[in-house]
Order: structure tokens, then sequence, then C-alpha cells
């Protein structure tokens, strides 16, 4: 390895009580030097010898200290001439210096050994920061950029990611945690998903974006005016700044009740051009009622029974179910209703298909916000026709911002049961229909739809997540998700996720469990995060880094929030 080039910044410090290790190590750091947690940092291990280079090992800053002679603070209290000199020097001046503890990340040469006494500390560059992580290794045309290391130096280092351990083989799907507003989880989603499609072959790749706020999403073909620092970010890292192409995104908005006379779908500000508004009439969503009733306790599964008697009997257009066209007639008519008394149903006692009814209604009649109609017009459409035909190099933008829960599980669910359905061959494509090879998932709030155990274990929504966390890379399905606490999530789904990404937390939420794979002092840094900064994991890498990345090309909806 050729020699670490600058200065030296400090020197290894091993002492009797804290020795350094192969794990850990501390380095004193020269006066006047300035040094944060997340620098990455090369120590001299061997010098080099006959026939043979220097040896360096890479550490991650994690914590800083600063020691001074004194053996207390009431010593340092006593040599102010006991705090009466708070504005003149002190009496006994003291010998301090900043220590600063880093995590071993690798070794140029593979070699283990503890860092040792007086051993110089330098900045590492790019190529050593690469050399560092992990990054060397990933061969050049699977490097997916994924935001900006930035050192206290000023040294930049594009943080790359592995794309086979993004969207498969090796490992799949992104998780996104911070609090809401200062993680910008949904932008950085948006700028990794841009940097896959810019660093792959998009052709190969489709996405299908849930729009659960507002109008954040509606307008991604819309260009932004972007200033010249962004610009200069975003060719840092090797990308180009551009909205998503017109002619390849695709908005399915929601029926509203006022649809079929205004015109307009029942979304946030001005409908985007082109657009095409998604329903659901009983005919074709038989199959998926299920959904509608993810969130109601059945611990006896009476529900499940009679939602498994419709479905049959209407798909397979039995006898029974032949004057069951709409909703209403679900609602009102045999085989379940006679003169408005709920009716026993095969083995269904009349309680059980009450209570079903009762529910049902207030899903499609009662609270609906619009999309349960009593059959689809011309100008209508449904989710599983327009995400049952995916094209590679597309963009699928599915608005549930202004839906109730019940919807916004009932759409969501729909898109993954059409999507996994199509993947995994339980679903026929029609004709010669060929998907693309991948296809990228994105929610944000998956909490709602797959919260942590206990908390709707035996709902049809989590286990359709569930199926696609497991086995859904299997089959080219990669999920990207987000939520505020990631602790609120499914363990099997966030276990599952090879690349996690943490913006800002409270102190409350870090000492969950779900960040033991963190360690403590990455933890706090965790509260003290700025809007635009992540702490990034990825299996490639040997401990998470912090990165920055680039505002959206992109207008971020024209709604008045």
């Amino acid at each position: 390895m050729a020699k670490q080039p600058g200065k030296p910044i400090g020197r290894g410090s091993a002492t009797e009580r804290d020795p350094n290790t192969a794990e850990k190590f501390k380095f004193w750091i020269r006066p006047g030097q300035m040094v944060n947690p997340f620098d990455i940092i090369a120590a001299e291990h061997f010098p080099a010898q006959a026939g043979a280079e220097s040896s360096y090992t890479f550490g991650l800053v994690t914590n800083i200290q600063h020691i001074t002679d004194a053996a207390g603070h009431l010593a340092n209290f006593i040599s102010n001439d006991f705090g009466e000199e708070v504005e003149e020097t002190p009496q006994t001046p003291r010998q301090g210096t900043n220590v600063a503890e880093a995590t071993v990340l690798s070794n140029s040469a593979d070699i283990y050994m503890p860092i040792q006494n007086e051993a110089r500390v330098y900045f590492a560059d790019e190529d050593k920061i690469h050399l560092a992580l992990g990054i060397d290794g990933i061969p050049p045309q699977r490097r997916v950029p994924a935001g900006l290391i930035q050192m206290s130096n000023g040294t930049q280092a594009v943080a790359y990611l592995d794309r086979d351990f993004v969207l498969g083989p090796e490992a799949g799907h992104v998780n996104i945690s911070g609090i809401s507003g200062l993680a910008t989880k949904t932008s950085y989603a948006m700028f990794l998903i841009q940097s896959l499609l810019q660093s792959s072959d998009h052709e190969n790749i489709a996405v299908i974006l849930l729009n659960v706020k507002y109008d954040d999403l509606l307008s991604i073909h819309e260009p932004r005016k972007l200033q010249d620092k962004e610009h200069q970010i975003w060719q840092r890292l090797g990308l180009k700044p551009e909205p998503w192409p017109e002619e390849r995104v695709h908005y399915l908005l929601p029926n509203g009740k006022q649809t079929h006379t205004t015109g307009r779908p029942n979304s946030f500000a001005d409908p985007p051009p082109p657009h095409q508004v998604y329903a659901y009439a009983l005919r074709e969503s038989a199959n998926k009622l299920d959904l509608l009733f993810s969130n109601i306790p059945d611990p006896n599964g009476t529900i499940s029974s009679v939602i498994g008697e419709i479905t049959t009997g209407i798909e397979n257009r039995e006898r029974a179910w032949q004057a069951v066209h709409t909703w209403d007639d679900l609602l009102s008519k045999p085989p379940l209703v006679q003169q408005r008394i709920p009716q026993r149903f095969r083995n269904i006692h009349a309680s059980s298909v009450g209570r079903f009814l009762r529910l049902l209604r207030r899903v499609v009649k009662t609270r609906q916000s619009g999309i349960f109609v009593s059959q689809l017009s011309t100008r209508m459409t449904t989710i599983e026709k327009e995400i049952g035909n995916i094209k590679g190099g597309h963009t699928y933008v599915v608005d549930i911002a202004r839906l109730t829960q019940e919807e916004q599980t009932l759409v969501f669910g729909d898109v993954l049961r059409t999507v996994y359905g199509l993947y995994s061959g339980e679903t026929l494509p029609l004709d010669d229909y060929q998907p693309p090879a991948k296809v990228i998932v994105f929610v944000d709030e998956l909490n709602k739809y797959a919260p942590a155990r206990g908390q709707g274990d035996r709902s049809p929504i989590l286990a359709q997540v569930l199926d696609v966390a497991e086995r859904g890379r299997s089959f080219g399905i990669i999920l990207f998700s987000a939520q505020q606490f990631l602790s609120a999530v499914h363990d099997r789904v966030t276990g599952n996720s090879a690349t996690k990404v943490l913006g800002r937390t409270d102190s409350a939420e870090i000492n969950a469990g779900n960040y033991r794979f963190l360690a403590q002092d990455i933890k706090y840094h965790l509260t003290r995060l700025e809007k635009g900064e992540l702490i990034l994991s990825h299996p490639i890498y040997r401990q998470p880094v912090k990165i920055s990345f680039p505002p959206p090309p992109y207008r971020q909806g024209r709604a008045k929030h």
C-alpha cells in the first residue's frame, strides 16, 4: 500500500488499564485538530519492511473524550481559586488532550493485531474509505451510489451499495426509519430508486410507489430548479438530477364520491396529467374481501368463513349468489339477508353473518371515500389490471392519501397480492406477457400494515407483507419501506431488509431491541442527526456510516399542506 497522504492527526494510545484490542483502539488527537464521530481514519499498523509495504488498520471514530491530569472535578475547581477566577487563567494549568475511540473496520493486509502505542493516525482519503468499508470489492458494474460520506477535513467519498444485495440475488429490501419531517425518509427512498435506475438496466426494473401523504409523489415528472450546490452533489455522485420521464409515469388515483360529476379523482390538489381512476366493484373485488377486514379481530375465524363462502360463491357463479352483483346486493339480498334480517348460511350462524354485514356496511357504505362503486364505468380501471401489466422502465404511482385506513389497507394489499401472484406464478399472465425481471414497491408508514408482534399476527395484509419480505426477493420483488419507529414494525420484515437506513430518532426509541445491531455510541448519534443526514447499514459495510444525499430533482407536491 502506498504511503498515507497528509499529516498525522494523532498517535495510537494504549494504557495499562485501557489497552487497544483487535476490535477497538484509541488515539490522542493533535492540538487544534478537528475530528468528529463517523470520521474514518487510517492507523499505521506495521511499518514498511524489505519487500513489503506498510500495513494500515482502518477505524470508524465512534466517540471522543477530553482527558486531563486532574484527579477529579474538585481539583479543577480548586485550581481556579475555588471558582473565583472564572475570567482569569487558572492558578494550576492542567495538561489535557482529546482522545478518540475507533472501531476497527479492516486492515489493508488482513492483519488484525491491536494498534500499537504511538502508531501514527491519518484521515483516510476516498480510496482508503472504500477499502475500509469493503466497497473496493464491489465490481464497478454493481455499484449503486447511495450518498456522500463527508469527513471533518473536507474529504468526500461516495458510499456505494452492492446492487446484488439490494435487488438480489444475494440479499434484498431496504427499510428506512426516523422522525417524521426530519429523517426525509421518502426523499431518500426516491433518491435511492433513481440511483438504482440510473446505474442499472432500468428496462428490467418496474417501480410501484404508494403515495400516502398529501400529493408528495404526484408530480415526480415535473422538474424542479436546482441550486448550483445541489447540482454539484448529484454530479459528485455520478448521477443526473432529472425527474421521472412523463411518458414513463402512470398515476393511479382513487375514485371519489363526486368524481362522476366533477371528473376529479379523490386526491389532494389538481390531478396530474395523464392519470387513471381506480375503483372497486364487488364482482371484481370478491377475492380481496379479506383485506378489508385486516384490522378486525377474528379469533374464531367466523369472518374468514363468511368471506370464504362469498369469494367462492361469486367467483364460481354458484346459484345462491347469482342475484348478487353489487355491494348493496350483498348487504340486502339473499343468501345472507332476507327481509332485512341476516340469515344462517350453511354452517355459519346468523349472528356471525350479522356481524360481518355490520362491519362491511361501515366500510363500503357509511365511511367510504368513494372507491366502492356499483359497477366499473369505462373511465375506471382496477389496481389488479394496471399492476398486473407493469412494464420495465416504467413507474406506477398509486395514490391512497385521502382514503380511510381500511381502504388504504385494501389498496396496498391489492398491490402486493397482484405483484406476488404475478411473480410467484400463482397468477398466470395474459397471453405472452412477461413481467420485468425486478419490481420495486415503495410504501411509507409500513407499521400500519406490518405491526410488531402481538398487534395483528393473523392479519391477511401482514401475511402478504411477510410473504414479500421473506420470499419476494427470490421472485424479483423488492420492498422499499419506511416508518417513524423501527420498533413498530414486525421484526420478520425488518430482519429481512438487508439495507437499513436510520434518520434522526428519539432517545426512548433507540433503546428498543431492534437497534441492537448498532454500537451504543452510534445509537446516541441517532438523536442529533440533522435533516438530510442518515446512518446507512449495508451487508458489505463492516460498520454503519453517516451519509448525506441531494434533494429530489422533481417537484414535491403542489397542495397546501
